[in-house]
């Protein structure tokens, strides 16, 4: 997805769990399936919207952990200098990572943060993200980031030493 910043809805009539993790893998925010009420889609289109003013709102100084830097105001981020690109969702999980660094993540806490409790999103949509990321950041060239998978548990960024 090229456009990082702009939320994307899916509406579609595939109902099947492989279709909405592919959606979400492809970088939709949120996933919606025929039949539903404009009612419903008003309400998630805002949950969107209001979810990414939230973000705005706590974007300040960047967040660094040793080459890696998070520019939450300009939405990049580099390792040893180098660009990584990312989607909203990837942005919003490594951000939440990095700014507590040792802690250990629940999936469903990790949705709750990045994905808000508007919608239903599955937890394993936390591993495909997570992923997701480590691969992004090989295909940069760039050194992987510091998650950790915490068997049974979730995920923690590990500072570098």
């Amino acid at each position: 997805r090229e456009t990082q910043a702009i939320p994307v809805i899916m509406v579609t009539g595939r109902v099947e769990e492989g279709d909405k993790v592919l959606g979400f893998e492809m970088g939709a925010d949120d996933y919606v399936t025929k039949p539903f009420s404009p009612r419903e889609l008003v309400g998630r289109v805002r949950a969107v919207a209001r979810r990414g003013r939230a973000s705005e709102d706590t974007a300040g100084q960047p967040l660094r952990a040793g080459d890696l830097e998070i520019d939450r105001h300009r939405f990049e981020v580099t390792m040893r200098g180098r660009p990584v690109e990312l989607t909203r969702k990837e942005f919003d999980l490594l951000a939440a990572l990095v700014a507590t660094p040792g802690r250990v993540f629940g999936r469903e806490e990790l949705l709750d943060q990045v994905w808000g409790q508007d919608g239903f999103v599955e937890p394993r949509t936390v591993d495909v993200h997570v992923a997701r990321l480590r691969a992004k950041f090989i295909a940069a060239r760039a050194p992987e980031p510091g998650i950790e998978t915490v068997r049974g548990v979730g995920y923690r960024f590990r500072e570098p030493a």
